[in-house]
């Protein structure tokens, strides 16, 4: 497997690992999936200050990563967002770790001090559209839980609670280097 960072050009098959988080999950809030368009769009402004990187199998992109803004006032720029998508076929498989590892490195290069993972959860046993495996895999990777929003978003019929989890990837500087964008990144 190969970790490289993701092109416009990947806009289609980064949207059909997307499409069935989308239509049968909760995991995300979108009610309908972006056009392609709309994800070279998103693929084109990430990488402008944050990477976006593709797992790629056999020439197949099996799973993708991305930081973003945590927050957009200047005070927060050593800080990120975390999200991670993979192929249902490739679940279970340590792809998800060693994408976060590959953000996380390059992150670090970026005086990124530390993440957060927005993730959905539920109160309800057995709920059809959502399990405890991000909220799971986010503790595997070093990540704890920091707040929770009661029942705040609505999708399928039902309200859900998002809780944030973070982790620091480095140790805060007193006086950081400034917050380099990837896309001047030298790497």
């Amino acid at each position: 497997m190969e970790i490289r960072v993701a092109t416009v050009e990947d806009a289609k098959s980064i949207q059909s690992i997307y499409a069935p988080y989308v239509e049968k999950t909760a995991i995300t809030f979108e009610y309908d999936v972006p056009c392609v368009d709309d994800f070279r769009q998103r693929i084109t402004n990430t990488l402008a200050e944050y990477p976006y990187l593709a797992a790629v199998e056999q020439e197949q992109i099996i799973g993708y990563a991305y930081a973003s803004s945590f927050h957009s006032r200047a005070a927060y720029r050593h800080s990120a967002e975390v999200s991670i998508y993979l192929h249902e076929k490739w679940h279970k498989r340590g792809i998800g770790k060693q994408l976060y590892q590959e953000l996380e490195n390059r992150l670090v290069k970026q005086n990124v001090f530390i993440l957060y993972a927005c993730i959905t959860t539920t109160e309800r046993d057995n709920d059809e559209h959502l399990t405890d495996a991000s909220v799971l895999f986010h503790k595997r990777m070093g990540y704890t839980t920091v707040g929770k929003h009661n029942l705040c978003g609505y999708k399928f019929n039902k309200w859900y609670s998002v809780i944030w989890m973070e982790k620091l990837i480095a140790n805060r500087a007193d006086k950081p280097n400034a917050f380099i964008p990837f896309s001047e990144l030298n790497t």
